[in-house]
């Protein structure tokens, strides 16, 4: 199983922008050194929060502090931009990263966003539809001519192509409606879901995958399962207490974020006497320890009949240095558990322990024959 984050990103707007975009950097930097296998950054233009503009120029510098992370838009919200410029800006990246970026597209998800491109909510998915379709195919090597009402292309072409064949890893986001899997299912790319880790809304998804199966089936694609991705908050302490006491910083504010801008329904209520408490019990995050992780995502397969990543949404609700602690311990904890990394080391741990007499007492005979050597040795001088 892949892990990776989700950077939006979300931070309170008491923080200084300049350092928190730092900050940022600092994250991508730290996963790539725990060993986390991907970062996907968001696009957004308003509400304070979300403040990554433009996150190609993000991952560019983001590639240069870092070795081996994958690094994705997460997404690019396809409406607001020149499909072919996407394209060629994409193909520049895949190179100057030697094939570590991914290609994530989205319709744009707040209204606020598109009210200042002058369009409206409705508008959005057709449009990126409409953008999708020439994009893949451009990042594909095929030459493009089409004309919409808000876009054309004549002859249409890479200048330089891509560095990785035949394309780049490219996925498409999915939250409540089905226009996402259907888009990822027309182009067989993978499925990124922002989703919370309540049964109902994993067979809500499960409905969405198997739109996606069938979208595949019909345009000559493959379903993987091991590109279907989900995004989750989760935040992890080495006890349930320490790590509801460390999202006292920052969750509250993101609670009124999610009330205030993001347009999605149901928001958690404010004014809750304990909201970590909340989250945890109406199962919209992971708020505990590793082995509570471990278990929701155990059962997060079992109920969706298996996906292949786990992104963790970056947020603030903890200060920096729980913050970092909470990713050491997926990284430490929960990443090897579930994808049994050290199996084969206990399984050589299990076999020797119980002979561990025996093997001392062959090692104290090699000891002893050792030493009778070296006295036969001296005695004949």
């Amino acid at each position: 199983m892949r892990f990776g984050m989700f950077i939006g990103p979300f931070h309170a707007t008491n923080l200084d922008p300049t350092y928190a975009l730092e900050r940022d950097l600092q994250l991508v930097t730290l996963l790539d050194r725990l060993g986390f296998d991907e970062a996907w950054v968001g696009e957004h233009h308003s509400g304070g929060f979300e403040i990554i503009a433009a996150p190609e120029v993000f991952i560019a510098a983001a590639a240069e502090r870092t070795k081996h992370i994958r690094l994705g838009t997460g997404v690019k919200s396809l409406p607001y931009h020149h499909p072919f410029v996407v394209a060629e800006t994409m193909a520049q990246l895949d190179h100057m990263t030697r094939g570590r970026v991914m290609f994530g597209a989205g319709p744009g998800a707040l209204p606020s966003d598109a009210k200042m491109f002058g369009l409206a909510p409705v508008d959005l998915r057709p449009r990126m539809d409409e953008a999708l379709d020439c994009i893949v195919a451009l990042l594909r090597g095929e030459t493009v001519t089409k004309k919409t009402s808000w876009f054309e292309l004549c002859e249409a072409r890479l200048s330089v192509g891509c560095y990785s064949q035949p394309t780049m890893e490219i996925a498409v986001t999915s939250i409540r409606s089905p226009a996402g899997a259907l888009a990822a299912g027309r182009h067989g790319t993978g499925l990124l879901v922002l989703s919370g880790v309540d049964d109902a809304s994993m067979k809500h998804h499960v409905s969405n995958w198997n739109i996606y199966e069938e979208t595949c089936r019909r345009h000559g694609h493959t379903a993987d399962r091991s590109r279907w991705q989900f995004a989750i908050q989760i935040h992890l302490a080495e006890s349930r207490e320490q790590a509801r006491k460390d999202v006292e910083y920052g969750l509250e504010k993101w609670i009124g974020y999610a009330n205030d801008i993001v347009p999605a329904p149901n928001p958690p209520p404010r004014g809750l006497a304990d909201p970590a408490r909340w989250m945890v019990e109406n199962e919209r995050a992971i708020i505990g320890t590793p082995d509570d992780a471990v278990e929701k995502i155990e059962h997060m397969l079992e109920v969706t009949g298996g996906f292949g990543g786990v992104l963790v949404f970056a947020q603030d609700w903890a200060n920096w240095q729980a913050t970092q602690r909470s990713l050491e311990l997926i990284a430490e904890e929960v990443r090897p558990k579930l994808n049994g990394s050290n199996l084969l080391r206990q399984a050589s741990y299990d076999r020797n322990a119980p002979i561990q007499d025996a093997n001392r007492a062959l090692a104290q005979a090699g000891i002893e024959d050792a030493l009778a050597r070296y006295e036969a040795t001296k005695a004949r001088g």
